[in-house]
């Protein structure tokens, strides 16, 4: 059983980030296909942009049937969205806005505080990404709510259930594309590079 609740969370509204319509998260489940959503803790974050980046066109290269899939992005704030378009860091899916923060409340996505942040930010699962962020060249800013947590949601077609959710514990955490393709139910790929930085989900309910 999972502890997400798609009625209440669903009810809750987002704005397209492309077009400015205000849609519910619920109509995002509501096609023929499942959906994964994940929810970027700001727009500047390096890791964030590579973890968008990877997942996209992972998924991209996973020559999934058209359609087989609906991928989006969510962010919990405007602050740095431009820069975000502009770099392409999420191609292929669509992109909202959640500016009340209130799907991450009701997700359980925690927030740190000024001093909690410290050691997980600088800690070496951290690291690891931002290197590997830079080495791709992706790089990134301090604008925008440094504390905020995000995570992964993969719900079934029609919101029939939820298959995957995930609640970052450090900002370095994230759901490989080897990983959302094995809940959604497709064979991956072997990986071309294995020593690529492959955290573990640490916070993960399946149902």
């Amino acid at each position: 059983m999972t502890d997400v609740n798609l009625e209440t969370v669903g009810a809750n509204e987002l704005v397209n980030a492309r077009t400015g319509e205000v849609v519910s998260l619920a109509s995002l489940w509501q096609g023929p296909q499942p959906v994964v959503i994940t929810f970027l803790r700001r727009f500047g974050c390096a890791v964030c942009r590579w973890c968008a980046r990877e997942l996209s066109t992972g998924m991209a290269r996973a020559n999934l049937p058209a359609g087989a899939v609906r991928l989006v992005a969510v962010a919990s704030e405007r602050v740095g969205l431009q820069e975000f378009l502009d770099g392409n860091f999420f191609s292929g899916g669509d992109l909202f806005i959640d500016d009340k923060k209130q799907c991450y409340n009701d997700l359980g996505f925690k927030r740190y505080n000024a001093l909690s942040i410290i050691p997980v930010a600088l800690g070496k699962k951290v690291r690891d990404i931002v290197a590997k962020a830079v080495e791709d060249g992706v790089s990134g800013n301090l604008s925008g709510d440094l504390l905020q947590t995000g995570g992964c949601l993969i719900v079934s077609a029609g919101g029939e259930k939820v298959l995957l959710c995930f609640r970052q514990d450090s900002p370095g955490d994230f759901v490989p594309v080897e990983t959302v393709l094995e809940v959604l139910g497709f064979q991956s790929e072997p990986k071309a590079q294995e020593n690529a930085p492959q955290p573990e989900c640490t916070d993960v309910c399946s149902g």
